[in-house]
């Protein structure tokens, strides 16, 4: 299992095909079999990446050992990587989903009593962008995008008239490895001084996941550490609900 997460680490968003062999091809027919391929703009990086792995070591591609350094890189890498692709089963689906826990309470929450729907509405080469549907409020989408040492997420905010929010484009990347169902993301320096200068102090401890279970739930988080801040809104991933408007500032999809 090692060796595959090794050989998985290594492939990027361009691979070269591996020698061909009975077995390799009968693991590569019965991949290619299994995945759907629903109406969305998309490419698969990802389970591209996933596939010729696993053919790779079932072809008994010659393997190498890595440093310590390296094999935490390669961890790394792995852990963004299958988590990624965690969602292509998902891509162009929407799901609703509740409140799981939001403390402290306030009584002026703008998630209180709204229908809360995510879309999983583009799964681009190395990049997610998931809207996040408040009630009428479109004005939220996440983008999670593979960077060279793990994953990066970031809040876009905008408009109904398409223009940007004064609080946008903050997040965070990845610190540590996660794994193929869980990944943080700390607050990064461009976050902290937006918030600074828009007079939201208390954000700049903030700390983000997001947890999936393909064909089962999807979690989004915020967390404050040292405080007793804690969101956390739950997708039922069971049952896929109506497509939602388009998010404010984005294109219409073909």
């Amino acid at each position: 299992m090692n060796a595959l997460f090794a050989v998985a680490a290594a492939v990027t968003h361009s691979v070269t095909a591996p020698v061909a062999t009975p077995v390799a091809n009968t693991v590569a027919n019965s991949v290619a079999n299994s995945v759907a391929t629903p109406a969305v703009k998309r490419v698969r990086p990802w389970l591209t990446a996933i596939t010729f792995a696993a053919l790779s070591a079932c072809g008994g591609a010659e393997q190498s050992s890595s440093p310590a350094s390296g094999s935490a890189a390669d961890a790394s890498a792995a852990a963004a990587d299958q988590f990624m692709a965690a969602f292509e089963q998902h891509c162009g689906l929407s799901y609703e989903g509740s409140i799981a826990t939001n403390t402290p309470v306030n009584p002026d929450d703008a998630f209180a009593g709204q229908t809360l729907v995510m879309h999983v509405r583009e799964c681009l080469d190395g990049e997610l962008r998931i809207p996040f549907h408040v009630g009428d409020d479109h004005s939220r989408t996440w983008i999670i995008t593979r960077t060279d040492t793990g994953l990066r997420l970031k809040h876009d905010h905008r408009h109904e008239d398409g223009s940007e929010d004064i609080l946008t484009q903050y997040g965070g990347d990845t610190s540590s490895a996660g794994s193929a169902s869980r990944q943080e993301f700390p607050v990064d320096q461009f976050s902290i001084d937006l918030f600074l200068r828009e007079g939201s102090a208390a954000s700049v401890t903030n700390v983000w996941a997001m947890e999936i279970e393909p064909g089962r739930q999807f979690v989004y988080e915020l967390s404050r550490p040292g405080s007793d801040r804690m969101f956390r809104v739950a997708f039922d991933l069971t049952t896929p609900v109506a497509t939602p408007p388009t998010p404010w500032g984005h294109p219409e999809l073909n």
